[in-house]
Formats: C-alpha cells, sequence, structure tokens
C-alpha cells in the first residue's frame, strides 16, 4: 500500500488526493455543481467538535451552500492519500480571521466522497509549566 503526499491540483487523476484537491478548489469557487458532483448520493457529513451530522447529498451542499455566509477563503496547505482515503489541512480565511482545517475523507469504490470528518481546531496558549520544554513560533 503506498501513499501519497501532494499539494492541491497535484497527483493523478482520480486519486484519493485529486479528490480532494478538486473538493477544496469546487469550495473556494463555490462551484456547488462540481462540488456536488464528488459527492456519494449518501455522503456523511460530521463535525465532532460541534457534534453536527449531515446526512445526503442534498443536504450537505445545502449545508456548505447556505451555512457559510461571507467572503470567505480556502488555502491548501497539504494533502495526504492512500487508497480510498486522505486528509487535507487547509486555512479557512474571512477578512483578517484566519482558522486551520483538518478534514478526513472516505471515498467509495466509485472515487465518490462517502465520508467527511471534519475538525476546526482554535489556537490556545500553551501551559505555563512547559514553558521551559518547549519554544514557540
Amino acid at each position: 500500500m503506498g501513499s501519497t503526499e501532494q499539494a492541491a491540483g497535484s497527483g493523478p487523476t482520480g486519486s484519493s488526493g485529486q479528490v480532494v484537491a478538486d473538493y477544496w478548489a469546487a469550495a473556494e469557487a463555490r462551484d456547488w455543481t462540481a462540488f456536488g458532483a464528488l459527492l456519494a448520493e449518501d455522503v456523511v457529513y460530521e463535525a465532532p467538535q460541534t457534534r453536527e451530522r449531515v446526512s445526503g447529498r442534498a443536504a450537505y451542499l445545502r449545508f456548505n451552500s447556505e451555512g457559510f455566509p461571507g467572503d470567505w477563503h480556502l488555502a491548501v496547505e497539504r494533502i495526504v492519500s492512500q487508497d480510498r482515503a486522505a486528509v487535507s489541512m487547509i486555512q479557512f480565511s474571512e477578512g483578517e480571521v484566519t482558522q486551520p482545517g483538518l478534514c478526513f475523507f472516505d471515498l467509495d469504490e466509485d472515487g465518490s466522497i462517502v465520508r467527511i470528518t471534519d475538525f476546526w481546531p482554535d489556537p490556545y496558549e500553551a501551559p505555563a509549566g512547559r514553558a521551559h520544554l518547549a519554544g514557540r513560533y
């Protein structure tokens, strides 16, 4: 089993990494037709931090097209893929605010996205007791 790491848009057509790169490109472009074409009819989206679950292509398209108003943008930093799975790290920005996002994707045998698990970690200050153990960037 081989794994690949790639920047958005690179990699073989049809690979799980390319499907994820295309997913983020369609989201950034608000091209909901292209976005929906990458999803299985029975796709399930989960956000463990908010405990949101969205089931089905139509519901997930609506969730994205209506649930995130504003002039936001996405920048893919990294995609790692293997077989029918991929993980992406992105930067979501709106105005001066940016937030990292980590997203896990599972694809079905046809190469459609069937499951998405989405994490949006918030930055926080390291505990003072660890200051002598690590540098800061």
